[in-house]
């Protein structure tokens, strides 16, 4: 019997000769396991649960933070924040559910908002999972360099460029604002033992 080797001749064999031997069939790992796939748990949150909480989506994934605050610029003032869940999904906090529902009516051809009762299951999950940090946005204090201004100065060594009225009305700024804090502070006692 003559074997290829023998006769000095390569016989063709599907494409390729004996002598360089078989391509060996390749194997392509697949991207999904659907043998051990199994259903997403249905996340629950109740009506009133979160409330001040709205899904923001279907925008474009190169949104950046402040065009979603700019989309909500009329809400600024009474406190809004943005946690972002991936690039087209974002949780708007607002101050209250009812600026959370008077969001929901606004109209913006860039983006959709809903309800996180409503919200994909992803979505439902990562805010139960930090609803601690999901607090309802409050309005920033106010602020004033004061403090700063000194403490540099002090480090430095060098003096001041503030005239007196100046720094007279700076101290009577932070003094108004320790007796308001302290009068809110007051007001919510009273109202929580019922006066």
């Amino acid at each position: 019997m003559n074997t290829p080797e023998d006769t000095g001749s390569a016989l063709e064999h599907d494409g390729m000769s004996l002598k360089e031997g078989r391509k060996k069939p390749s194997i392509q790992e697949p991207l999904f396991d659907y043998y051990n796939w199994t259903p997403e748990e249905e996340v629950e949150l109740r009506e009133d649960e979160l409330s001040h909480i709205v899904e923001i989506y279907h925008f474009p994934s190169e949104f950046k933070t402040e065009d979603l605050i700019r989309s909500f610029s009329s809400f600024q003032q009474k406190g809004f924040d943005i946690k972002w869940i991936d690039d087209t999904h974002a949780l708007g906090l607002f101050s209250s559910p009812i600026a959370a529902r008077d969001a929901l009516r606004m109209k913006n051809p860039m983006m959709k908002v809903r309800p996180l009762s409503k919200s994909s299951n992803a979505t439902k999950a990562k805010a139960r999972s930090c609803s601690d940090y999901l607090l309802p946005a409050k309005q920033r204090p106010q602020t004033s360099a004061a403090l700063a201004r000194r403490l540099v100065i002090g480090a430095l060594g060098v003096k001041s460029n503030q005239t007196r009225e100046e720094r007279e009305a700076e101290k009577n700024k932070l003094r108004q604002a320790r007796e308001q804090k302290h009068l809110a502070a007051e007001q919510r006692e009273d109202v929580s033992e019922g006066k």
